[in-house]
Formats: C-alpha cells, structure tokens, sequence
C-alpha cells in the first residue's frame, strides 16, 4: 500500500510542481503572478479534449493546439489583467487575475458543460507492477516530464542569453533596455510560458481525473502553496516542495483519510513558512534603501 500511495502522491505532487514552476517564472520576471493558474490548466486540458476527442485531431497535433491555445491565453491575461495595473504601481492585478480566472472558468462551463468528461489516453489503460503495486504508466510519466521541465528551465534561465535577460527584466530594467532587451516582451513571454506548464500539467493529469470546467480551482491553490513552501523565487525549490506535497496530500488520504486530507497538508504549509518564512529553499531578498 505504502508503495501505491507514494506513486499516487509522486504523481500528484509533480503536477502541483509544473503549476509552481508557473508561478516561479512570471515572479522571477516580473515581480508578479497569476492568481489565475488552476484555470488556465483547465483550459489546457479542455482545449485537449475539445481537439483530440471532439474534433477527432490525431495526439501530435491536438497537444501542441491545446499548448497553444494556453500561450495565447497567457499574452491576454498579462496584456489585459497584469501590464495596465503594473504599470501604474498598483497591485490590483491580483484581483484582476483572479476575477479573469472566474470568468474563464465559467465561460468554459456555459461552453463546454458541467457535466465531468474522460479524456482518453493510452497510458492508463494497463497497470503496471512497480514493487508489488499497481501503477499507470502515465503516473510514473508525469514526474519524468516535470522534472525534465525543472531542469530544462533552470538551464535556460542560468545558461542562455534568453534567460539572463529574462532575469534582467526584473533584477535590472533600466540596464536590461539599454542593452537591447524589451523587458515588456520577456515579461509577455513569461506569462505565456507559466500558462503553458500549467496547461502540460492539465493534459497529463486530465487522463487520471476528469475533466471538466471547476478542475483546476483546487488544484490552483495547491499549486501556489507548493511555490510558497518552496522558496518561489527557486525553480527546483517550488517543484521539490510540489512533490513534498503531493505525497503529504497522499499518505494522509490513504492512512487517516480523506476528510482529514486539506486539515492536514495545509497545516504542514504554515509550520513550514512559520519556521522558514521564506520557503525552504527561498531566499531572503535585500532590499537598498
């Protein structure tokens, strides 16, 4: 039992994790997050269903469609619900964006209905046997691609002309435009990126939930927990504490049950910050005065 469960909250906790890799990216950029996450994984996985089960569009294409459609939605929440109140000083954007998160979800549920629909997927038809536990492919594929995305993130944010100006956007910005770099098209791209993993993270989890248009409300709060208790300024930190979590989350359904599940994993949260306010792999920012 012990084995299943950990898979089960491996599984889990690495789809809070790519979420928080959301969060980290658009905070590492721009100082700012979007309260609307959970939502934009759900449009990830209904934009999936729609392409693959509805229309009838083979894998290769519905999956990137599906990314795209949550890049394009990520540019409209950053152009429209963030940069307008930004750019002024005001922190009304956290209201914004999860207003816009509102409105999208309902959208979706006056479109799509509110009736929870299976996607199907190939790596969830046959269990496999992984120390006498039974396990879906997909459950062990969604930690692989997580942890992948991690490191490809963190390369790309330490290694690469691109990242180091993304980097520059927030540390910088008057240096950054001086060198050529246009911080309002980095934070743009960094908003579209965020809406992307959590739109991989809605299509890989949609096989072993359903999908439906309140999925990702839960899931989006979680998320953000996940990036607090890990440091959101920490790429592997946020997607470590995901993981941390989710098995939390796991082994109390399976050893205390259910109904004690959010009493339990949210208390762990705030021990956590209480005892390390700044996350546990975050660090404390100095500020000049």
């Amino acid at each position: 039992m012990i084995a299943s469960t950990l898979i089960t909250g491996l599984a889990l906790g690495s789809m809070y994790g790519l979420m928080a890799l959301g969060f980290h990216i658009t905070y590492a950029v721009s100082k700012t997050v979007n309260f609307s996450q959970g939502s934009s994984m759900m449009f990830g996985a209904v934009m999936g269903y729609t392409f693959m089960v509805t229309l009838g569009w083979p894998f290769w294409i519905g999956i990137p469609a599906a990314l795209a459609c949550c890049a394009i939605l990520g540019l409209a929440v950053e152009r429209f619900l963030v940069r307008p109140f930004a750019a002024r000083g005001s922190d009304a954007w956290l209201m914004a964006t999860v207003a816009g998160g509102i409105v999208l979800d309902n959208i979706i549920l006056f479109t799509f209905g509110k009736e929870p629909r299976s996607l199907p997927s190939p790596f969830v038809e046959n269990a496999i046997d992984i120390f006498g536990a039974g396990a879906y492919p997909l459950q062990l594929i969604i930690p692989v691609v997580g942890l992948a995305i991690a490191m490809a993130l963190t390369i790309v944010t330490t290694k690469t002309r691109l990242g180091k100006a993304m980097l520059a956007s927030v540390q910088r910005p008057e240096a950054a435009r001086l060198t050529g770099v246009n911080t309002q098209a980095v934070i743009a791209a960094s908003f579209a990126i965020s809406a992307v993993f959590a739109g991989v993270a809605g299509l890989l989890i949609a096989p072993l939930f359903n999908v439906s248009a309140g999925m990702g409300v839960v899931f989006g709060i979680k998320a953000f927990a996940a990036a607090i208790l890990g440091g959101i300024s920490s790429a592997w930190g946020v997607m470590i504490a995901g993981v941390l979590y989710g098995c939390v989350e796991a082994l109390t359904t399976a050893y205390i049950g259910s109904s004690y599940t959010q009493i339990v994993s949210f208390s762990v949260v705030i021990l956590v910050l209480v005892t390390v306010p700044n996350g546990l792999f975050g660090r404390a920012e100095l500020k000049k005065v």
